[in-house]
């Protein structure tokens, strides 16, 4: 089975030596030491922002691509999820320049004109130092759940065969992340046979683990993402969770039970609220996600332990134009939805992250005193594990009163970052206590603030400031 796909993967070979990916070992991403983070091979700390696109290789022409990574670049993303074999027929119906992506619907006869978009786009993602999270496939051409076209062609067998192929086209490629599931939860062992051969063909095709990232993208789930089938497997580097598309007050706590799982893995939210998705599917009844939706799941999922985060918005995904049937009714085009104000707010919270001590930050819900009531205006909070400072993300005006002696010096210096502008205000000075009331500033009753504290002998820049 493996011999009749041999030229194809000489060829795919061929392609990486003519460009694809531009091999940068530094940039290569992989776990940190402490085991909570993703860092590139020289040691920097990377923040993953991600969005999401799911239809990118099917929907979109070249300078539709372009167009659009350039537009994600600009605000600050570094992950663009997209999907090989998509979601929306993604079998049958050809891309924009007349390709389907296998032969006879054969995960082993693999269309080389389709993949060579894929590879156009991942090289262009690469020129802007951008990352791909790609999933070779979505989950419904494994099993049906309802919705999604299929149809169903993966079993044990082809889906390693398929994971080697993809794994040695993109060996060279410094910028793919790996994610199985595509929103589908394994309900039978030969689902998770399925997923575990694919993961297998990919490190083999790739050259060995060190050489391929794994996740893992399932539907919401209790009481974790990923973790609920493959924590304890090698291959899965770091988990996910899909939070889904309600106004979900406790998502939060699947970062927390992934943080407190061992081994120790790195965990984030890769499928929040979507901006501009209706609310539970129910915009009549709940209206649709905005910007103050999406910088709540951001913020609480981060402060809560997670690697980074992934944005979405409802048109964009599924790349929506007019003469397209319309997933979730988008109110508007995906062109017209590239600048909403959630999709331009979310670098503020990776610039947050990257001016403090990186590798130091830890979850620590003991800073907050007194009641901490749950949506709307539950306050999370995270920390250096030395104390050098502290970081309060409040949904809503309402005053938090904080153990500041968890921090190190005597002195805190006080900012209020905003993370609609990403702008810091300082607030002067205080000394430390067991018990300190905050005040955020007044504006509107429906505005977010986070509260930082750092060590006055720290010597910080501005919150923000990289």
């Amino acid at each position: 089975m493996e011999k009749k796909i041999g030229i194809l993967w000489i060829t795919a070979t061929l392609a990486l030596t003519l460009g694809l990916g531009q091999k940068d070992d530094n940039r290569r991403l992989r776990v940190s030491a402490n085991g909570r983070f993703l860092v590139t091979q020289d040691e920097k700390p990377f923040f993953y922002l991600g969005d999401t696109a799911w239809e990118l290789f099917h929907r979109t022409t070249k300078e539709e691509a372009a167009m659009y990574l350039d537009n994600r670049k600009a605000k600050g993303f570094n992950v663009i999820q997209a999907v090989v074999l998509a979601e929306l027929d993604g079998l049958h119906m050809p891309n924009s320049l007349g390709d389907v992506p296998l032969i006879d619907d054969d995960p082993t006869k693999p269309n080389e004109a389709y993949f060579n978009y894929v590879d156009w786009i991942i090289n262009e993602a690469a020129k802007r130092g951008m990352y791909i999270g790609l999933l070779p496939t979505w989950g419904d051409k494994l099993m049906k759940l309802g919705w999604g076209v299929g149809p169903e062609i993966f079993n044990p067998e082809n889906a390693r065969i398929y994971g080697k192929f993809l794994g040695n086209r993109y060996k060279d490629a410094w910028n793919i992340i790996w994610i199985l599931g595509g929103d589908r939860n394994p309900s039978e062992d030969v689902h998770k046979a399925v997923w575990r051969n694919m993961a297998a063909g990919i490190v083999d095709g790739s050259g060995g683990h060190d050489q391929a990232l794994i996740s893992f993208h399932p539907q919401p789930t209790k009481p974790g993402g990923s973790s609920k089938w493959f924590h304890e497997d090698d291959w899965l580097d770091f988990n996910m969770h899909q939070t889904g598309h309600c106004r979900d007050g406790n998502s939060y706590k699947k970062l927390a039970y992934d943080y407190r799982l061992t081994p120790v893995k790195p965990t984030m939210d890769a499928e929040p609220t979507y901006e501009e998705h209706p609310v539970c599917f129910n915009a009549k009844e709940h209206g649709y996600a905005n910007a103050l939706d999406i910088r709540k799941k951001a913020y609480w999922g981060v402060f809560y332990g997670g690697l980074g985060h992934t944005y979405g918005c409802a048109a964009v995904w599924q790349m929506y134009m007019p003469g397209r049937e319309p997933m979730h009714g988008p109110l508007r085009t995906w062109k017209e939805s590239l600048d909403l104000p959630g999709a331009q707010q979310m670098q503020h919270l990776k610039n947050l992250m990257l001016s403090r001590p990186f590798f130091e930050r830890i979850p620590d819900q003991g800073l907050v005193l007194g009641e901490n009531l749950e949506d709307p205006l539950h306050v999370s909070a995270t920390r250096g594990k030395s104390g050098s400072y502290a970081m309060l993300y409040l949904p809503g005006i309402r005053p938090v009163t904080v153990n500041t002696s968890l921090l190190s010096g005597d002195t805190l210096q006080v900012w209020w970052y905003n993370p609609r502008t990403g702008k810091a205000h300082k607030d002067g000075k205080i000394q430390k206590a067991d018990a300190y009331t905050f005040n955020p500033p007044e504006e509107m009753s429906t505005e977010d603030w986070v509260l930082v504290l750092d060590d006055a002998a720290a010597g910080f820049k501005r919150p923000g400031k990289i």
